[in-house]
């Protein structure tokens, strides 16, 4: 069932989503050579906590950690761990955090110090991609729509959309309904866009073939290749107008210290 928010529960979204993007913006500025993805993590569970929510991550369905952090060929669900960081990586960061009952839901892919051509421009692909999907989150179109843009563009430069994980709804949950795939299904079906529709859109765009492996710790998703991969993600709310993207910057009443 696709949940609607009232006024009220849009609100307390939109400062879940300023929470969860000022702290990726925090997590960006952090990261560099040197770094363990474990102290990655540990950073961002001290800005969080300084927000007063909690990961949304931690613990959901035994995840053991705050952040996901996928380094390189790693698509998604990525742990903290003693990995340094190297000149030339990329991570990609994705960060849940829940304040006040509501998620916000937010990812993005980072260079280490910089990276080669073809990282480079995989991460402007797939933020596109997203910016193209997000452009079609609009009352009145489908989920379809929205899938259709980012396959498109990234098809396009070359690239290859991951199929065995979507966008989706997010609220109350980490995951609702609808799913908001990368792609075009098969099925013919897909849910009408209406205006209090609060959904995650998430391009994961591999540089290669778009295929996938589960490493044995049963979370991280790393390309089936070796190729690299890039992830970027906001939480956006449907209106009547234009769609509004919840996971921004810190507002003035969000206070975080930058260490």
């Amino acid at each position: 069932m696709i949940i609607i928010k009232n006024a009220k529960e849009i609100e307390l979204m939109r400062l879940a989503g300023c929470a969860a993007g000022s702290v990726l913006e925090l997590v960006s500025k952090f990261i560099q050579p040197g770094v363990t993805t474990r102290e990655v993590d540990e950073f961002a569970a001290a800005r969080i906590k300084e927000l007063g929510g909690k990961s949304a991550f931690l613990g959901y369905k035994g995840f053991p950690c705050n952040l996901c952090l996928s380094v390189n060929e790693e698509v998604v669900h990525g742990m903290g761990s003693t990995r340094r960081l190297q000149f030339g990586d990329t991570i990609s960061v994705d960060v849940g955090v829940v304040l006040n009952g509501f998620i916000g839901d937010t990812a993005r892919t980072v260079k280490v110090g910089g990276c080669d051509v073809l990282s480079q421009k995989l991460i402007d692909v797939t933020e596109r991609a997203l910016y193209e999907g997000i452009s079609r989150a609009l009352s009145g179109n489908r989920v379809v729509d929205i899938s259709r843009a980012i396959q498109s563009y990234v098809e396009m430069n070359g690239f290859s959309v991951v199929r065995e994980f979507v966008g989706h709804g997010v609220g109350r949950s980490m995951h609702e309904d609808p799913q908001v795939p990368n792609f075009v299904e098969r099925s013919g079906f897909s849910p009408k866009l209406k205006p209090g529709m609060t959904i995650a859109i998430e391009p994961m765009v591999n540089a290669g073939q778009p295929g996938v492996d589960i490493l044995k710790d049963g979370w991280t998703v790393v390309t089936k290749d070796g190729m690299p991969s890039a992830h970027f993600e906001h939480t956006v709310l449907i209106t009547d107008k234009e769609p509004e993207i919840l996971t921004c910057p810190a507002k003035k009443e969000l206070q975080l210290t930058e260490l």
